[in-house]
């Protein structure tokens, strides 16, 4: 491979493990974003972001590396890295700032960084490609940068809006936040829904309604996490919380779900921060096997079980161990992978 080429593919992996973190960074800024054109900005440019990496990816493939081992193993690392690095943020997203409107503004401030390192790697790799003589690769980053221009006009637009909301409730004591009305509420309810749909009904349709909603991981975290920073001691699923033990809130900690888990963890950390109760949440978080699993009954899951899917059964069964440890559940998960 020539040192020209070398470079080129060097620098697609760089654009492609940028645009797999933001898809993440976006995912979490979307949670908490209430509607409005700021949020239908942002999940517009969300789909534009998967577009972007897609391109890049064919990109890749034409130029003869996607099936590269080397060349895989590569590219999945530096997708790992701008993944981690997205996750890690995301907690921060949701629980820095005094007030929902306050949040709001420092992750538009944070996304015109974002927008802006974004256009620099383009403008990067369309200078790059067109020293080579690689002018399809120049015209795609070129292409791409335009939106990520367009983008960053978009939130610079937005900011004046939101920096007011912030004044109004920052100053003016008039909040407007309202976290039923952001994207991580949508998607839960919306989640809820087709998977409660999908558990009473066995028809194709309603099944691949549930497959869809499966595949918003991390949605009951973020909306916990974010009551949890304005969440009072009456609004935890721990009665009595300020008056327990951390030994006695550790023992109550297995039965609740991740949105509960998340709550109880914003709070704790807002007040006594204690280490025992804090790693005790860390042991138990994770993803539910599909958003909304938490809140349905035990019927419920075992007709969704029905559908015969392993992978999915396994995950049950190890979260339930983890967590309410259901005999019911348990059951239906070890029945269904003994007919497999």
């Amino acid at each position: 491979m020539s040192q020209s080429k070398q470079k080129v593919v060097q620098y697609l992996n760089e654009a492609h493990a940028t645009e797999l973190g933001l898809t993440r960074v976006l995912q979490s800024q979307i949670a908490m974003t209430p509607s409005g054109s700021y949020r239908s900005g942002l999940e517009k440019h969300l789909d534009e972001t998967r577009d972007h990496a897609e391109r890049v990816q064919e990109r890749l493939s034409d130029l003869g590396f996607a099936n590269n081992p080397l060349q895989v193993v590569f590219g999945a690392a530096e997708g790992a890295v701008g993944q981690a690095l997205a996750l890690a943020k995301t907690p921060l997203d949701l629980v820095r700032g005094s007030g929902g409107e306050e949040k709001v503004l420092k992750n538009a401030k944070d996304a015109c960084a974002t927008e802006a390192l974004e256009i620099a790697t383009y403008t990067a790799l369309e200078r790059l490609a067109r020293s080579v003589g690689d002018a399809t690769t120049a015209d795609l980053a070129a292409s791409i940068r335009e939106d990520e221009e367009k983008m960053l006009e978009r939130i610079l637009d937005e900011i004046p809006k939101i920096t007011e909301a912030v004044v109004r409730a920052e100053v003016e004591g008039n909040g407007s936040y309202d976290l039923s009305q952001t994207g991580a509420a949508d998607v839960a309810r919306e989640a809820g829904r087709k998977a409660k749909k999908a558990a009473s009904s066995g028809t194709a349709q309603a099944k691949r309604g549930a497959r869809q909603a499966r595949k918003a991981p991390g949605v009951a975290q973020a909306e916990g996490q974010v009551k949890g920073a304005v969440a009072s001691e009456e609004d935890l699923a721990i009665t009595g919380y300020d008056k327990l033990t951390a030994d006695e809130i550790v023992s109550k900690l297995g039965d609740l779900s991740q949105i509960e888990l998340a709550k109880v963890d914003s709070y704790e950390r807002k007040h006594q921060s204690r280490t025992t109760v804090l790693s005790k949440i860390t042991s138990l978080r994770g993803d539910e096997p599909w958003p909304g699993y938490d809140e349905l009954s035990v019927a419920e899951i075992e007709s969704v079980l029905g559908e015969g899917d392993d992978e999915r059964a396994r995950e049950v069964r190890s979260y339930e161990r983890s967590h309410k440890n259901r005999t019911g559940v348990l059951k239906a998960a070890e029945r269904d992978l003994a007919n497999a």
